[in-house]
């Protein structure tokens, strides 16, 4: 590659952490190039009322492709294509690459996510845009305020999703289709004590409707449930980063420092839900304008 094909940076991810460095780097009049493939978990939002500045919600899909004019507006280059590896070269830039495509950056930044492990029931992608299933509490445990939640879990994050969801419901079953043993005593202990119900079943006794859920209980009878709560876990997608040698912490979350979201590799940054798992638009949107501003600060003083 020619020196003259090195670009300033480059964003892996368009989700909003990914958009939001994309707006800012095309502020900064930065040479840059957005690579995704499509997958944003914010697509499966069907409307999030706790984003600031949309007091009647925002759909996860129109709140990306608002970002994504925003960040073509200013000439942002977004391109679907799977990146596939990021090297660190000898000279202390980047080449990111995938299948049949390599670019040169001086600057990279990872905002590649997680991935969402739902429940493989039947119906659920239309379920989880009909809001029937859910993903998130901490985003949206209040509007289901006074309604009959089941959660699904296999381990101890279910219990703990349903002790949080207690706050807002009085109805909350705790539906476990793990293997006993995988819900430790100090997990039955922290159901119990919150005042939820326990329920040890298989996924295969759930069921999707298109209203609700309905669960086949041990005892014979039916349970009927306003919403589902999908607690299986969420990890993320790190393996472009591992491969670089960014080091992970042990729930597999990048490590990077919180003043300027940058890894121990350096001009390697990373933003997003990738970072930690707190899973929250607004906190990826400000950790990649964190990212984004580092970046053009890193590239200034290189007299770039």
């Amino acid at each position: 590659m020619r020196n003259t094909d090195l670009l300033d940076a480059v964003v892996v991810g368009a989700g909003p952490a990914g958009l939001t460095a994309a707006i800012y780097l095309a502020r900064f009049r930065r040479r840059f190039t957005v690579l995704h493939d499509g997958r944003s978990r914010a697509r499966w939002i069907p409307r999030s009322h706790n984003h600031p500045g949309f007091p009647a919600g925002v759909r996860g899909p129109v709140l990306l492709a608002r970002m994504r004019r925003q960040a073509e507006g200013f000439g942002a280059t977004l391109r679907e294509a799977r990146v596939e590896r990021v090297e660190r070269r000898r000279d202390g830039t980047f080449t990111v690459s995938g299948d049949g495509f390599a670019l040169a950056a001086r600057t990279v930044l990872l905002a590649t996510g997680v991935h969402d492990n739902h429940p493989p029931l039947r119906g659920v992608a239309t379920a989880i845009r009909r809001a029937v299933v859910r993903i998130c509490p901490i985003c949206d445990a209040y509007e289901a305020s006074g309604r009959r939640i089941a959660v699904v879990g296999e381990a101890g994050l279910g219990a703990r999703e349903a002790a949080f969801l207690r706050r807002y419901s009085e109805t909350v079953t705790l539906l476990h289709v793990g293997a006993p043993e995988a819900l430790t005593a100090a997990d039955r202990r922290l159901v119990e004590h919150c005042g939820a119900r326990l329920v040890e079943c298989a996924l295969a006794d759930i069921t999707l409707g298109p209203a609700g859920v309905t669960v086949r209980l041990p005892s014979g009878a039916v349970g009927d449930y306003d919403t589902l709560y999908a607690a299986l876990g969420s990890p993320p997608r790190n393996e472009l980063a591992e491969a670089a040698g960014v080091a992970v912490n042990a729930a597999g979350y990048l490590v990077a420092g919180q003043a300027h979201q940058e890894t121990a590799v350096p001009g390697l940054y990373a933003a997003g839900d990738v970072v930690r798992g707190l899973n929250q638009i607004s906190v990826a949107q400000a950790e990649a304008a964190i990212a984004a501003t580092a970046m053009h600060n890193f590239l200034r003083d290189q007299g770039r």
